[in-house]
């Protein structure tokens, strides 16, 4: 694999808690299914973050170069890069190259967000408008909202009750009344609002 499609992240979790690894460009690989069909194992990986046209041309110059004379069908049989998504062996090439490229605007959490049985479409809106930001915790996103919201409220409140404000609780009071949910990826709490 290419070291320059590659870049540093932190794991999240606590068989892994802290560790380095690498995070893998999305890609497919898709085998000829008349090779497969006929004994043979014909297939590529190929980069998921191009564009659908040029997956297709990958594609294309694959099944070209089987032995076989009616290689035509194609299936996606391994993939890596699309964090807890699952593709289907027959996803589209216009679906894998466009959500790629939103979770390569957006981030990995989008991954996470289709994992989660949202389209494609419902993962762009939530991001555009449900998606509050990625924070070490979700009480930190709470915190940062109710300052910004009742900052004067705050500043008249003696010491020993405003630094006493359970953050945590009132997060766990959002998530418990489906006001919020949060999406543990990368190694920070990605934080939305349910509409």
């Amino acid at each position: 694999m290419n070291d320059s499609k590659m870049s540093e992240a932190v794991m999240d979790g606590p068989e892994n808690s802290g560790e380095k690894h690498k995070t893998v460009t999305p890609r497919i690989y898709v085998a000829s299914l008349a090779d497969y069909t006929a004994g043979r194992l014909l297939g590529r990986w190929i980069d998921a973050s191009q564009s659908a046209k040029a997956i297709d041309e990958e594609i294309a110059a694959l099944l070209a170069a089987s032995p076989e004379p009616f290689a035509e069908e194609w299936a996606i049989h391994d993939y890596e890069g699309f964090g807890s998504y699952r593709l289907s062996e027959s996803s589209p090439v216009d679906d894998v190259a466009e959500m790629v490229a939103l979770a390569a605007e957006r981030g990995p959490v989008v991954f996470e967000l289709l994992a989660r049985g949202h389209d494609l479409a419902e993962a762009r809106k939530m991001m555009d408008d449900c998606y509050r930001g990625a924070y070490a915790s979700h009480a930190e996103c709470v915190e940062e909202s109710i300052e910004d919201c009742f900052s004067d409220a705050l500043n008249e409140l003696p010491g020993f009750v405003r630094y006493h404000i359970d953050y945590a609780a009132i997060a766990h009071d959002f998530e418990c009344s489906g006001d919020q949910f949060t999406i543990e990826c990368d190694g920070m709490v990605h934080v939305f609002d349910n509409t």
